[in-house]
């Protein structure tokens, strides 16, 4: 920052704003509270060069596409190529998701997000009892590959590549669309994509798990193992901070408890004799974006220098690209107000300017009517402009890591790179992620800080439309409605295909998938042979269900 009397020059002026500024806020009312960040540390209301610390530019910023990565993963950043640009669909029939990808891809799209329903997520078939109210609710049914074939009828897969959003059930459905994909032509060495995959958050944020935390932690790396030999274009798994976050987290626990399970992951990859520098380029990861704008920008901008030390000083890679933070970045769902819904378009807005100016590798923009329903056609079309808008009229794509070298950023990067730090040596303590999980305290820290958050609204945080200037105006649009005739659908086809299918074929196939199930071997070879002879997803979780067993979350004090 220069010599030692330019410091004290500037300490002296500090004290004499700090004077001007503490007579000028005794004047005023709720204004004068002293505000904080949204994981509670009080916010000085101007940053100096002194906040920055004494930063070694090249250790702790470095440039863009070399270590640590803190200004971007790649040297030429968003000059080079624009983020990929997602959306997120799956409803009704595979036939009407199909639809509106491709009405969506006519309209620029460059990525598409699969959402399934609840029964697939959780390995059961259309006709399972637990089933029938959830059949195509949230995303779609997909329990054959039958569906998976329909959802990417004549889409472009080498050109424009699916993220499949399932954890629990995601060998199956990877499996669906590897079978698919070679259906249409498309070689093992050219299938490009990415399974969500990533389980253990499945147990401290969403619940949507099937076995207990070490057998389903094994097939996740099954994957892992799997695509490194057969798939060297698939990214095989997408670690989400983003569903820690919606399950109430703050924004420390939501890189901190992603970055643990991202740790078990390596740790078990690793016990298995694999090489880090030849899995650790492909894990991409997954988060959240709210509403804060220069909280939210110092998140990345940590979370890449956060996993490029770890990955090079704990995990001992070589490779840069291993330390590479590739993420996506989601408009945060509970960010979006039901009450005056048009208002989301302008948190959506803030959603895509600060995951520019983050520097993420994909997008994705949720639509405004979210809060209410899934979103219609011309809301899909609106959050996907929104990003054209920000990526080709902004001038965000023009300037690499812009909000850099900000005072108030940097000090606030450094501030969450060691709060994270301190978490996962708390997590460290108590034995490892895992252990971590299966005493339920993970789920206890996220539990205490959602109540936190959620008092803060009941006693008045500002929420625009919904506890300040709020009115009762109800939706001005068309919301969209389930199709009540898609169970009916679902279930017709999977009586069709258990008629029609090489009954012998099957039955060997899921003999071999018990018999490696029961051996310890890895799963993904048997479940592609089993789905390849048209398995359904609720037949292979069932198989596994016999060698892993069921989970019971413990239960908290």
């Amino acid at each position: 920052m220069g010599d030692e009397t330019a410091r004290k020059e500037l300490r002296e002026a500090t004290k004499e704003y700090e004077a001007n500024l503490a007579a000028a806020l005794s004047r005023q009312g709720e204004l004068a509270k002293t505000p904080e960040t949204s994981y509670g540390t009080p916010l000085k209301p101007l940053y100096t060069p002194e906040d920055a610390g004494d930063q070694d530019y090249l250790s702790t910023l470095g440039f863009p596409g070399a270590y640590p990565f803190t200004r971007g993963i790649r040297p030429d950043m968003y000059r080079g190529r624009l983020w990929t640009m997602r959306q997120y669909a799956g409803y009704d029939t595979v036939e009407d998701t199909n639809l509106r990808f491709r009405h969506l891809l006519e309209q620029g799209l460059t990525g598409m997000n699969v959402a399934f329903d609840l029964p697939t997520q959780l390995g059961m078939d259309p006709d399972h009892p637990q089933a029938l109210r959830e059949i195509g609710k949230v995303g779609i049914s997909c329990p054959s590959v039958r569906q998976m074939e329909a959802l990417f009828k004549e889409l472009p897969l080498e050109q424009v590549t699916p993220s499949l959003t399932v954890n629990a059930s995601a060998q199956s459905v990877l499996s669906m669309y590897v079978v698919t994909a070679q259906e249409q032509g498309i070689s093992l060495e050219r299938i490009g994509g990415t399974t969500q995959n990533d389980i253990l958050k499945e147990f401290i944020a969403r619940g949507n798990y099937l076995f207990p935390p070490g057998p389903s932690l094994k097939l996740a790396v099954d994957i892992f193992e799997y695509c490194v030999g057969h798939l060297p274009r698939w990214n095989f798994i997408n670690i989400c901070g983003y569903h820690v976050r919606e399950a109430g987290s703050s924004l420390v626990q939501e890189l901190a408890f992603a970055f643990g399970n991202a740790r078990a992951y390596l740790d078990e990859a690793l016990s298995r004799g694999m090489k880090v520098d030849d899995f650790a380029p492909r894990i991409a990861f997954n988060f959240s974006v709210f509403n804060n704008v220069l909280e939210e920008v110092a998140k990345f901008r940590a979370a890449r220098r956060l996993w490029a030390r770890m990955l090079k000083e704990h995990y001992g890679a070589k490779n840069p690209r291993s330390m590479t933070f590739r993420t996506g970045a989601g408009s945060g769902g509970s960010t979006l107000v039901a009450q005056q819904p048009e208002n989301n378009v302008v948190r959506v807005t803030l959603h895509a300017v600060i995951a520019a100016m983050a520097g993420v590798q994909s997008m994705h923009t949720a639509s405004m009517d979210e809060a209410h329903a899934l979103p219609s056609e011309e809301a899909a079309t609106l959050a996907l402009r929104t990003q054209q808008i920000v990526a080709y009229e902004s001038g965000l794509a023009d300037v690499i890591d812009p909000l850099g070298g900000s005072y108030a950023v940097e000090n606030l990067t450094d501030q969450i790179e060691e709060q994270v730090e301190d978490y996962l040596k708390r997590i460290e303590d108590r034995g490892g992620m895992l252990a971590a999980i299966e005493s339920g305290w993970v789920v206890k820290e996220i539990d205490e800080e959602a109540y936190r958050h959620q008092r803060e609204v009941d006693q008045g945080q500002r929420v625009v439309g919904l506890n300040r200037f709020a009115t009762d105006e109800a939706p001005a649009f068309v919301l969209h409605s389930p199709d009540p005739a898609v169970a009916n659908i679902a279930d017709s086809e999977l009586r069709d295909l258990r008629q029609r299918r090489d009954q012998q074929a099957l039955s060997r196939a899921l003999k071999d998938l018990k018999e490696v199930a029961h051996d310890g071997g890895n799963l993904m070879p048997p479940t592609l042979e089993a789905i390849r002879s048209s398995a359904t997803v609720g037949e292979v979780s069932d198989v596994l269900r016999q060698a892993f067993g069921d989970w019971r979350a413990p239960t908290l004090p």
